[in-house]
């Protein structure tokens, strides 16, 4: 083989092609199609059917649309069930505005803090690079949300509603982000200077006076008490007056957050089985709770999902949602799509892989509200409560293959009553601490 990719190669290639009698008429199909609509497998999509065995009933599909707050909608999915049974009342959302405010001004604080404990960090060190390439972004974790509820608490949606820019993120993000790496250049120029960190910590909290006023401006001021007016399932009015945020959150939802933990699957040397594994400067809130998964085998994770499932609690999960999926029809199936049979190759990387060398990593995190059982340990797909609308999927509902589960599934949040004594011990144990940049860090 020359170094050079040479012309006398390129007629092998050619003449290669041709020896395939479909080639004309695959090539045909997608030049027209493109290559999804051109592999789209309908055997698939006939065995994807929406009914399952064991469902929890959830609220009306809610919508995210141009923000990367899935995480705040899933987990908000997934605590106002109980506000919606505690108060007799066929719907209601939770406000994703209030945490998405809340959680930009924690995670300012945060990055200038890591700012603050990095000062000897010359530019260009991939630290450095690494804690300005996005300060203040949409994505979030579980135990994110956990720090802001705990905190800050809920409140409905009626309450605190949506904005343009909490629908639309963009602009908000580009601005806070420019002035927090102005920021970050004026603490550091000012310890160059010879400033100590008092004087540092001083011009910090200038500058979160000014990132709460963007906030204000953009999403409004969140409340600090407020009244909720509802009309329950038997056609009665009610009114709750003057509550608080956290008391809200203590009366009418009423979920001990400590009781949950994330379960991982990502398989690979340096994230083994069984351990608990932690990500530097993973986090939104300087004090807040640490991100910490427990790394179980995919099965355990199935199972305990589905443990969940029969006790009629719904899962938040984490996932790689842009892998084999048609996001229109709502299906997520390693073979929905017969790519590998159009383009005559083979994808042959396995989960941890895929996450090693920059193929896949958790995306999207969403809420499973059923699953099919074809006996007491196997199952063949999975429903999923989305947040992008009525408009995609089964009215907003998604459709998991069992497979798909097994090679795109990062991460389940379980109450620990599920898990073995084992495992809770693993959980006691100290993590394994993985550098920030790994792909375990990133934000659904």
């Amino acid at each position: 083989m020359e170094k050079e990719l040479t012309l006398k190669q390129l007629d092998l290639f050619e003449k290669d092609l041709n020896k395939r009698e479909d080639f004309k008429v695959i090539r045909n199909s997608v030049v027209k199609n493109g290559i999804i609509e051109s592999s789209i497998n309908e055997e698939e999509v006939r065995k994807l059917v929406d009914v399952y065995s064991y469902k929890v009933e959830s609220g009306l599909i809610t919508n995210q649309k141009r923000s990367g707050r899935c995480w705040m909608f899933a987990a908000m999915n997934v605590l106002r069930l109980k506000v919606m049974d505690k108060l007799n009342i066929d719907n209601m959302e939770l406000s994703q505005s209030y945490p998405l405010f809340f959680d930009k001004l924690e995670k300012s604080n945060f990055f200038l803090e890591n700012i603050l404990r990095t000062l000897d960090e010359k530019v260009g060190s991939r630290l450095l690079d690494f804690l300005l390439s996005k300060p203040v972004q949409d994505g979030g974790q579980w135990t994110m949300i956990v720090n802001l509820i705990k905190k800050y608490g809920v409140v409905p949606k009626s309450v605190y509603g949506e904005s343009a820019s909490s629908s639309n993120t963009t602009a908000l993000d580009k601005y806070l982000t420019l002035k927090l790496r102005e920021y970050a250049l004026t603490l550091r120029k000012e310890y160059q200077s010879g400033k100590d960190i008092n004087h540092l910590r001083e011009l910090k909290e200038k500058m979160l006076d000014e990132i709460y006023h963007v906030l204000a401006v953009s999403l409004g001021v969140p409340p600090k008490k407020f009244d909720y007016e509802y009309v329950d399932k038997d056609n009665v009015y009610h009114k709750i007056k003057e509550i608080t945020p956290l008391e809200f959150y203590e009366k009418y939802v009423g979920v001990n957050l400590d009781d949950y933990v994330s379960i991982l699957n990502c398989p690979s040397p340096t994230r083994p089985i069984n351990k608990s594994i932690t990500v530097k400067y993973l986090n939104n809130m300087e004090g807040g709770e640490k991100v910490i998964y427990l790394n179980l085998n995919i099965d355990r994770m199935k199972k305990l999902c589905v443990s969940q499932l029969k006790d009629n609690e719904v899962v938040w999960f984490g996932c790689d949602v842009s892998q084999f999926s048609l996001r229109d029809k709502g299906y997520l199936s390693t073979k929905i799509l017969d790519v590998d049979k159009l383009l005559n190759t083979k994808f042959n990387m396995n989960k941890g892989e895929r996450v090693d060398y920059g193929e896949s990593l958790m995306t999207h995190a969403m809420v499973l509200t059923g699953v099919n059982m074809i006996d007491d340990n196997h199952m063949d797909r999975w429903r999923i409560e989305n947040s992008w609308g009525e408009d995609v999927g089964f009215k907003g509902y998604f459709v998991m293959s069992d497979e798909w589960f097994t090679n795109f599934v990062y991460q389940a949040v379980i109450n620990k009553k599920y898990l073995t004594k084992e495992e809770l011990e693993s959980l006691k144990e100290k993590p394994i601490e993985l550098e920030p940049w790994d792909p375990m860090g990133s934000l659904a």
